[in-house]
């Protein structure tokens, strides 16, 4: 009988149940305290680890080992070592102990350090992520890792994500152990990231400039159809595509990833992909996987994948949605309503605690959603808006309020009552609609972030969620702990909620995110409305951020200094490209077309009113695109003499980004007005509708 491809799952990750069959018991047991942080991992399980690990990958054809890990560039890295070496009699021999395991090294010179690091100080260590399943790809052992610099400063996401959900881990159990539920001793940030990404004709897409190099169009008129009949949202998925999908599902499936949803998205050549949730860290690696996943096989089926966030002007974006909710170590889910009293005093606690959080560092989630691209899609009618708000949804939001009315609320400690939210027992899973607009949504038992870009690491978001929420629980924790009796500790409870209710109901809103009137409500309520990406890098270097990652133990200042030039930087060399890809495009490509054109129409031009009259166009046309290129070029170059990369930035902001636009409505024009013979590109029907 033929295998099933349910047959290969797990087959290509060295998972727990592998390590069980294939570890000595005491060496299992030892790992698994390691990873439970209960103990250290010694030399001698750690060399024991590696000759089953090796022997493992080894079975399945696996040739060479890489310390795999995710640098400041978003992306991931890796450095591939063979297991053969020389034996004592020179004969190839295959070795791979404790210490390869857990430690490697590599040239950290070119990864972006923000200044960490010396130039001269090239040397960059990797160290093993045991809490982070290794697994193969293409015959290649990929262990998951963190990476710091020669003096031990992390240039990476993951090391902070461990830090953060460390101190998540440690603040959450508290606040459960002190509302009676002493067993736990451990809470999980559980997290289900949705991937949304597009997909082009690989031969339309290597004829684009500039979707090779920016991975978006920077020019490229709308085609007479683009999503308006909201035909392609759920279609029936095409042959091409359904193969494709078919050969990523068996990909991810191998290397233990439950690849569960996918479908046709709103926009044409539009898809999504949803795995199960997993543990944050775990989940974080798994989505670049699946980012990597869907690149390479697209290829290998004649497509090219587009993960911006913006690839197509006119057309709904990509979004990578963040779901996350917090289980303990026993299965319980903090954010379920429940149906007895002491359990909704908790979901209460936790879903003030979030919007508390939320309503402190607006500024800090703005930054970590974004990256350049997904300046181009949020404040749109596809995206949440920037203006950082939370949806509870009606009925629980009424609840909520209702315990800051004074009509229905006493607030002597003595004398408080629960009546206000009794009615938390008969809420049903999903009491609510689901409200696309908003930012952060509570969704039955659990949160979602829709501002996260579809190209960007969920490592810095998930960082900047757990750190936030850990350090109100920590405020938290400390007043609930002191109190001896559990009645005592649920009434403190019910105040605490309160306060912050109080304090930070403004960032309550159940209502339409994309209206106008939200955003001049929002300003009414002091709400912050960062438009761009570069105007919130620095929030990361503000007093309250510094103090806030120092208290939790993620960030030190130097590192988050580090952080923003890194931001920074990157998001002027972004910017510069695509600016210097524009002024080619437009230069060696949309003019020379024009000229041929007008060459053409030339000798017969006298003959015809209507000819006469496209010439005088296309002529005007012309003349507007080369001097706004002309323009755009000089701005690029006045933009390279600031040495100030913040400066830099700030100038490309608003001298170049809108310079741009006004470039491409000509360059778009000069398309429409050209025979279609003469456009020099794929135009958006060749990249959108060819799939089929």
């Amino acid at each position: 009988m033929e295998k099933h491809p349910f047959d290969e799952f797990g087959m290509h990750v060295f998972s727990e149940s592998v390590m069980k069959d294939r570890l000595p018991s005491p060496v299992f047991k030892k790992w698994k305290t390691s990873v439970s942080k209960e103990d250290s991992l010694d030399r001698a399980t750690a060399d024991a680890i590696a000759h089953a690990m090796k022997s493992w990958a080894i079975d399945l054809g696996a040739t060479h080992f890489s310390h795999w890990f995710q640098p400041l560039t978003g992306q991931t890295a890796e450095k591939h070592d063979s297991f053969l070496e020389p034996g004592d009699s020179g004969a190839p021999i295959a070795r791979f102990s404790g210490k390869m395991l857990i430690k490697g090294e590599t040239d950290g010179s070119s990864f972006p350090s923000g200044g960490l690091r010396a130039t001269f100080e090239a040397r960059g260590y990797t160290y093993w992520d045991c809490t982070s399943p290794a697994f193969i790809r293409d015959n290649v052992l990929c262990i998951p890792t963190v990476f710091v610099s020669y003096n031990g400063e992390p240039l990476d996401q993951k090391a902070p994500l461990l830090k953060a959900i460390e101190a998540l881990s440690a603040q959450a159990t508290r606040i459960t152990n002190a509302l009676g539920d002493k067993t736990v001793k451990r809470v999980n940030l559980l997290v289900g990231l949705e991937q949304e990404y597009f997909l082009v004709d690989l031969e339309m897409f290597n004829k684009r400039p500039d979707l090779l190099f920016c991975g978006r169009t920077l020019l490229g008129a709308m085609p007479s159809k683009g999503q308006e009949l909201e035909d392609h949202y759920f279609g029936s998925i095409s042959a091409r595509v359904k193969a494709f999908m078919d050969e990523v599902n068996l990909e991810l499936w191998r290397v233990g990833i439950f690849a569960r949803i996918e479908h046709n998205e709103v926009a044409p050549g539009q898809f999504e992909l949803c795995p199960i949730f997993a543990d944050a860290n775990v989940a974080v690696d798994q989505n670049q996987i699946i980012m990597d996943v869907l690149k390479k096989v697209a290829k290998k089926h004649g497509m090219a994948c587009l993960l911006h966030e913006k690839p197509f002007k006119g057309i709904n974006g990509s979004g990578k949605h963040n779901n996350w909710s917090l289980v303990t170590d026993d299965g319980q889910n903090l954010f379920e309503p429940g149906e007895k009293p002491h359990e909704n005093v908790r979901f209460l606690m936790f879903v003030c605690a979030v919007i508390k959080a939320i309503d402190q560092y607006p500024e800090l989630l703005r930054l970590a959603a974004s990256g350049p691209g997904n300046d181009h899609r949020l404040g749109a009618n596809e995206a949440p808006p920037a203006v950082i708000s939370v949806f509870m949804g009606t009925v629980i939001e009424d609840i909520l309020l209702k315990l800051i009315n004074k009509e229905t609320f006493i607030t002597a400690k003595d004398t408080i009552k629960f009546s206000p939210i009794s009615t938390l027992s008969y809420i049903p899973k999903d009491n609510s609609d689901r409200n696309r607009t908003s930012p952060f949504a509570f969704t039955g038992n659990k949160f979602e972030f829709r501002m996260l870009g579809s190209s960007r690491s969920a490592a810095t978001v998930n960082t900047v969620i757990s750190t936030i929420i850990a350090d109100v629980l920590r405020d938290i924790a400390d007043r609930l702990e002191p109190f001896k009796y559990l009645q005592e500790t649920r009434e403190d409870a019910l105040e605490i909620c309160v306060e912050i209710l109080r304090d930070h109901h403004r960032i309550l809103f159940s209502g339409d995110g994309y209206s106008e009137t939200w955003l001049i409500e929002a300003e009414k309520r002091g709400l912050p409305n960062i438009r761009s990406f570069v105007e919130s890098i620095d929030s990361l270097i503000e007093e309250k951020s510094i103090n806030l990652f120092a208290r939790t133990h993620v960030y030190t200042e130097n590192e988050l200094h580090a952080r923003s030039e890194v931001m920074h930087d990157q998001y002027v060399k972004v910017i510069s490209m695509e600016a210097k890809t524009l002024i080619d495009l437009v230069d060696r490509m949309i003019v020379p077309s024009l000229v041929d054109e007008l060459k053409e129409l030339g000798p017969i031009v006298s003959k015809s009113k209507v000819l006469a009259n496209k010439e005088k166009v296309l002529i005007e046309l012309l003349d507007k695109v080369d001097e706004l290129s002309a323009e755009l070029k000089s701005n690029v170059a006045t933009a390279a003499d600031i040495s100030d990369i913040r400066l830099e930035g700030t100038y490309l902001l608003k001298n170049v980004v809108p310079l741009m636009e006004e470039v491409r409505s000509y360059a778009d024009n000069i398309e429409i007005a050209l025979p279609a013979k003469s456009y020099p590109l794929p135009d958006y029907k060749d990249l959108l509708f060819l799939l089929d």
